[in-house]
C-alpha cells in the first residue's frame, strides 16, 4: 500500500484537505468542547461502556480528522494519544485543537497502511471511527496494520456504518433500495461533489477537490481479516441508530444520534457496526 491504489488516496487526501476547512467552518462541536475541559465528544460519549478506564493507556486514534474524538481520549486520561490521518490540513488543524484545548496529543500524518512505520511503539488501544473503513480498499491489509500496532493484551474499537446501511443508495425516493456493493470490491464507488455530510455556513468554500473514493467491506469479511490478523474478537454489536443523518427525508433524532422514523422499518435495517477484539498476551 498504496501501490495500485496511490491515484485514489491521493485524490481523498486532497478532498480531505479541503473538507478540513469546511467542517471547520460548519462548527463541528469545536466551540462546546473547548468551552468545557470536561467534555468529550458525543461519539467518544457512546463508546464509554466499551472503552472503560484508559487511566494510563497508550492510545492511537486512526483516521483522526480534526481530532476531536482524540482530545476526548486524552481527558479520559490516557497516557499517551496519538492521532494519525493522512490529510495534512486536518491535522494543522487538530494540532491547533489540541494546543487551545491544553491536550498533549502526537499527530501523525501517515496513510493507515503506513501507520506501523510511522509509529514508535505499540499501544494498548486502537481506537477507529467513524466512517472510517469505507476510506481504505483492504480491509484485511487494515487489519493487519492494527494487529501489529497492539501489544500483547491490547484490543481496538471500531464503531463505523453498517456495510448493510453503506450499500443503500443516497437516493431514497422509491425508499432504501440497494444501489451500492456490499462485499469488498477492488476497484472504488467513485464520486464528485462540492459538499460534506455537514452544513457549513453561507459564504463558506466549496470543497474544490471533489473527486473522492470508497469501499465497502462486508460484516464477514471484516471480522475476517481481525481474526486473521491474529486478534480475538470479543463483541459484535449491530444498532438501529446512526450517528448523522444520512436520509433527512426518512431519519429522525433518537437519543443515541438518527433513527427510521417509520417504526415499522427500524427493524430492516442496521444502521452501525461496533466491533472489539485484542490481541492475545501470549500471541
Amino acid at each position: 500500500m498504496p501501490g495500485r491504489y496511490a491515484h485514489y488516496f491521493a485524490d481523498n487526501r486532497a478532498n480531505w484537505d479541503d473538507r478540513a476547512a469546511f467542517h471547520e467552518a460548519s462548527g463541528y462541536g469545536i466551540d462546546d468542547l473547548l468551552s468545557d475541559p470536561g467534555r468529550i465528544t458525543s461519539e467518544v460519549s457512546q463508546d464509554l461502556p466499551y472503552l472503560g478506564d484508559l487511566s494510563g493507556l497508550d492510545v492511537i486514534h486512526l483516521q483522526c480528522h480534526l481530532g476531536l474524538d482524540t482530545i476526548s481520549l486524552a481527558r479520559l486520561g490516557a497516557a499517551r494519544v496519538i492521532g494519525l490521518d493522512l490529510s495534512p490540513q486536518s491535522l494543522a488543524r487538530a494540532r491547533s485543537l489540541a494546543d487551545r484545548a491544553g491536550a498533549d496529543i502526537e499527530f501523525v500524518e501517515s496513510n493507515v497502511y503506513d501507520a506501523r512505520s510511522a509509529v514508535v511503539g505499540e499501544v494498548d488501544l486502537v481506537y477507529t471511527t467513524l466512517g472510517v473503513l469505507c476510506w481504505l480498499p483492504d480491509v484485511a491489509a487494515w487489519a493487519d496494520v492494527v494487529a501489529s500496532l497492539l501489544r500483547p493484551g491490547g484490543r481496538i474499537l471500531l464503531r463505523d456504518d453498517h456495510p448493510m446501511s453503506m450499500a443503500v443508495g443516497d437516493d431514497t425516493t422509491c425508499g432504501l433500495t440497494l444501489h451500492e456493493p456490499y462485499f469488498q470490491q477492488a476497484e472504488p464507488m467513485t464520486w464528485d461533489d462540492d459538499g460534506s455530510y455537514v452544513e457549513a455556513p453561507e459564504g463558506t468554500a466549496p470543497v474544490a477537490h471533489t473527486r473522492h473514493h470508497q469501499w465497502n467491506h462486508s460484516v464477514g469479511q471484516i471480522l475476517t481479516a481481525l481474526i486473521a490478523a491474529g486478534l480475538v474478537i470479543d463483541e459484535v454489536i449491530e444498532t438501529r441508530h446512526s450517528s448523522w443523518c444520512r436520509w433527512p427525508e426518512l431519519m429522525e433524532p433518537c437519543a443515541q444520534g438518527y433513527r427510521l422514523a417509520d417504526p415499522a422499518h427500524r427493524d430492516l435495517l442496521p444502521l452501525q457496526l461496533l466491533v472489539r477484539a485484542h490481541r492475545p498476551v501470549d500471541a
